[in-house]
């Protein structure tokens, strides 16, 4: 079985340029992304960003599939913690009605914002519902599947589709691997957030470890990488820029991952905590395409994981559609996955 590979893309947005012409590029990948051949084109949630145009990614996958044909289209991911299971429910339900067996949903644990975004989207909200509940709602509103114990047994999130959408949880540590094995959902583990290889191979081994085949389903994992590819080792090195991971570690003990130094401080201010900022090197892989095809086995070797979904934060649209080409020339020799 080869490597599949897929993007996740972020709507950057590069200096002097405008929103709209990020959400443009996005247009502009998607389309590429289905040439090109790659199995699924993701996108995420920010708030109250002037780098990052993709605050609400339902509305960006109903236009994106609406520009495609055959790539399935995903979140990566929805914050649930903000929203209502069934309202979200009800979102995907109508894009998969819309295009068949090409949606896919992935749940975020991550605010995807400073404190003030999260208040602005939880204002009003009462029921203080954990995470986890709330997953397990949502999975149980895509499957009709509510026990006939629940207060809400009967409601349905119309308009159910053929062929629902896929969910999966999205996540950065053993914590998160465990729940995604808890509730027998597929995993996307985020290596380009969380830089330690051995802790995502661990986290990844648990997911295995712990499933709950009981359900009737197997483990699905999926490996969520930085990657650039140059025609050559320096002109790799030189997409690959400076970036750095920003962590907040708040003294309540959450601990954040934020884009930029300013960022991460207005994130301590507005908690109204004690903090600290911690800055680390990301996880990159980075080179020519013999170079990154040969990391990307290892990978494959090491973790047993058979697709790769990528995000390329290159400051020049043309030169990431053209990382994204040489990936994909990369791994040409490499049967993909039926």
């Amino acid at each position: 079985m080869g490597i599949t590979i897929s993007i996740l893309d972020q709507s950057p947005i590069y200096p002097g340029e405008s929103p709209a012409e990020a959400l443009a590029h996005t247009v502009q990948l998607v389309q590429k992304a289905e040439e090109l051949g790659f199995r699924r084109f993701w996108v995420s949630e920010h708030h109250d960003s002037d780098q990052l145009a993709g605050s609400s990614p339902e509305v960006l996958i109903s236009y994106l599939l609406a520009q495609t044909n055959r790539i399935r289209i995903g979140s990566g991911g929805v914050m649930l913690q903000h929203y209502s299971p069934y309202k979200v429910a009800e979102n995907f339900h109508v894009l998969a009605n819309l295009a068949p067996g090409r949606v896919d949903l992935g749940i975020g644990r991550a605010p995807g914002g400073l404190p003030r975004s999260t208040q602005a989207l939880q204002r009003g909200r009462t029921d203080g519902a954990a995470l986890d509940d709330k997953l397990i709602e949502l999975s149980q509103y895509l499957e009709d599947s509510l026990e006939d114990t629940d207060p809400l047994y009967g409601l349905r999130a119309a308009p159910l589709p053929v062929v629902p959408p896929q969910l999966y949880l999205l996540g950065a540590s053993r914590d998160s691997a465990e729940t995604a094995a808890r509730l027998a959902i597929p995993y996307v583990f985020s290596l380009f957030i969380n830089g330690d290889e051995e802790a995502a191979l661990e986290a990844i081994e648990a997911y295995r470890e712990r499933f709950d085949r009981s359900r009737g389903r197997e483990p699905e994992v999926i490996l969520a990488l930085s990657v650039f590819v140059g025609e050559t080792k320096e002109e790799a090195e030189q997409l690959g820029g400076s970036n750095k991971i920003i962590k907040v570690h708040l003294a309540s003990g959450r601990s954040v991952t934020l884009g930029s130094i300013e960022s991460a401080e207005e994130y301590g201010r507005q908690s109204g905590e004690d903090y600290r900022i911690e800055e680390q090197e990301p996880y990159v892989i980075k080179g020519t395409k013999e170079r990154v095809r040969a990391k990307l086995l290892q990978l494959h070797e090491r973790s047993g994981i058979h697709e790769f979904i990528v995000t390329s934060n290159i400051a020049s649209f043309s030169q990431r559609v053209r990382s994204y080409e040489l990936l994909n020339e990369a791994l040409s020799e490499i049967p993909a996955e039926a």
